[in-house]
């Protein structure tokens, strides 16, 4: 089990005074685990593929993160919470910014080289894992028809986060939110009550979809695009979880029998759900956790799908990652081989950690994102590969001059 911040062992003490305050932050709980060997530093010259990734590109994904970054720290400073650490990545993102939006590929490969050190995640020969995630493109409605029949959630007011929505991973075997009610806070309606009608006669549709698979794997995947059939698009981000466990269905569906673990994916789930009717509706209602969603503005929704730092994701640069490990914004290259699904051969590229998921536990696991639409559905839906996983860690007083 992980240990909690305020007891040291000996193994942390120790990678403490190796690594520094920052880079402790960084790495967040996994340090407290003394099971778990600590990363260690390589050379640039070490990663696989390196000299030949888009730096630029990888660099302005992560401008985007030290914005947030920047800003946050900034807007705490002025409530009068500056006695609170600055975020491990301030410093650095502030020299990001300074570069400005405009950098080439030499520039921003010269930023990083100078500013970070490669560590990679120790552990058995074959220690990462990467699966693949998108923003569906679906068909709905404002108003309720025959075609357009499933809601689409706001948050509700009798909602209560007990855990922020970032810790998530690490706590998908506890109830993260629940109801407030004038007996105390008890468990939320699950997704069976809820698709049921237990939230009926609030006002709380923002829209209506015309299937409920479609809606499901929004939910999966945390955002949506939806083609209204009274003219125009909207997008939508993640809002809140119910606070339930989430439960992989093609887990159930592999120990049914119904798909073998080779056969497994997202295409493959997806065709045993339009066969089996009312058995589909079961199946997913076995996954008890709902997300409630938010109406992005249009400024937002003109960039692209937000992720769980706040920024708008980057098409196979943004990478979901376990938040209790790894902090936001820290740069991850990820080296897979046997992933050709892009049109290249294997996949070895900087990605930066912007987003979260419940799935998505462990440092040596990620979720990369790679766009929106059917094409990157079924790039994602495909994405089930063995990684490596290098972090760039910021030097020792990495600063902005």
């Amino acid at each position: 089990m992980m240990r909690a911040w305020n007891i040291a062992s000996p193994l942390t003490i120790i990678i403490a005074c190796t690594l520094g305050a920052g880079l402790l932050a960084l790495l967040g709980e996994w340090l407290m685990d003394e099971r778990a060997p600590g990363p260690a530093a390589i050379a640039f010259s070490d990663i696989p593929g390196w000299e030949k990734d888009d730096h630029k590109s990888a660099f302005a994904a992560f401008r985007r993160s030290c914005e947030r970054i920047v800003a946050v720290d900034e807007a705490r400073a002025d409530k009068g919470e500056d006695s609170k650490a600055p975020h491990p990545l301030k410093s650095v993102c502030q020299a990001a910014l300074a570069l400005g939006s405009e950098v080439e590929f030499s520039a921003a490969r010269d930023f990083f080289e100078s500013r970070f050190t490669p560590h990679r995640i120790q552990g058995k020969a074959t220690f990462g894992f990467v699966t693949g995630y998108y923003e569906p493109e679906l068909n709905g409605s404002r108003n309720k028809t025959e075609r357009n029949f499933v809601p689409v959630y706001a948050v509700p007011d009798d909602l209560v986060q007990l855990f922020p929505d970032t810790e998530r991973a690490k706590r998908n075997h506890e109830m993260t939110a629940g109801r407030k009610t004038a007996e105390g806070i008890i468990p939320y309606f699950d997704r069976r009550e809820i698709e049921q009608g237990a939230l009926e006669g609030r006002d709380l549709e923002i829209l209506y979809l015309d299937d409920w698979a479609d809606a499901f794997y929004m939910h999966i995947q945390g955002s949506g695009r939806v083609a209204l059939e009274e003219g125009g698009h909207v997008r939508l981000g993640f809002g809140a979880k119910n606070g339930h466990p989430y439960t992989a269905i093609g887990k159930s569906l592999i120990e049914r029998g119904a798909i073998t673990r080779d056969e497994m994916s997202m295409d493959a789930v997806r065709a045993w759900l339009e066969a089996n009717g009312q058995g589909a509706r079961k199946l997913m209602w076995e996954n008890r956790s709902y997300i409630f969603f938010r109406e992005l503005d249009q400024t937002e929704a003109a960039i692209g799908p937000v992720g769980a730092q706040g920024v708008a994701l980057s098409p196979r640069r943004s990478l979901a990652v376990d938040t209790s490990l790894h902090q936001l914004g820290t740069p991850i290259w990820v080296n897979a081989p046997n992933l050709d699904l892009h049109g290249q051969e294997g996949f070895s590229q900087l990605m930066i950690a912007q987003d979260a998921g419940s799935a998505i536990k462990g440092p040596g696991r990620g979720d990369i994102y790679w766009g929106s639409g059917e094409k990157a559905g079924e790039i994602a839906g495909a994405t089930r590969h063995d990684a490596e996983f290098i972090l760039l860690l910021p030097n020792s007083g990495s600063s902005a001059s």
